[in-house]
């Protein structure tokens, strides 16, 4: 397989068809319900929690029409039905996320992390999701508990970048020193929500390779 592209879909109000009525379809709909997206669900039986959710919904077998309209399809089948979901869908252009089945899966939904505005991601591309949740845990402890000063820090930084046209390249090392700032000054303006303990006022895990991520 190829490298994948990592993407963040926007799904607000867009239509994603769900192909699958048990436990792991219950998980995919929280997953996408939270995205905000339009979702209809097609499966011969239907878990309770899927029927309480205020979702379209189906109840028999796939068909190929179910794809019309969908901007994503996540089928959370048998194989075979996944299989089914994902010919029908190469040929309408529409991504499917096959839950469990690299094979018949053109989109992976990854381990995500969510904290104060930030997303981060993990992809083991469908073949290891157990070390995708692993990294995923693993960076949610590592993340600074007072990533919220952080967050608001760079964005009132970038106005004043996009304010003064600061050239790209000069970016980085203007918000790495804005956050050690930060640290600097937490005991007079209580900036942070926990200080460092017995460490230098510094982040220094932050001085990667200087590149244009701004």
């Amino acid at each position: 397989m190829s490298e994948l592209l990592p993407l963040f879909l926007n799904l607000t109000g867009r239509d994603v068809l769900l192909v699958g009525g048990g436990r792991v379809a219950e998980a995919k709909l929280r997953q996408l319900a939270a995205a905000g997206a339009r979702v209809r669900v097609v499966a011969p039986a239907i878990a309770a929690e899927i029927r309480t959710a205020a979702v379209t919904i189906a109840e028999r077998r796939f068909e190929p029409s179910d794809l019309d309209g969908a901007w994503l399809v996540v089928a959370a089948a048998t194989p075979d039905v996944n299989r089914a979901v994902a010919q029908a869908a190469e040929s309408r252009r529409v991504f499917v996320n096959a839950v469990d089945d690299p094979a018949n899966a053109s989109a992976f939904l990854s381990g995500v992390v969510r904290r104060d505005g930030v997303t981060l991601a993990i992809s083991t591309s469908g073949g290891a999701p157990a070390l995708t949740s692993l990294l995923r845990e693993s960076l949610d402890a590592v993340l600074p508990r007072d990533l919220a000063a952080w967050v608001h820090t760079a964005r009132e930084q970038r106005i004043v970048w996009r304010r003064d046209a600061v050239p790209m390249e000069e970016r980085k090392p203007l918000l790495l020193r804005a956050l050690n700032h930060l640290y600097e000054v937490a005991a007079v303006h209580a900036v942070v929500s926990r200080p460092m303990p017995e460490r230098d006022p510094s982040v220094p895990w932050l001085s990667g390779p200087e590149d244009s991520w701004l």
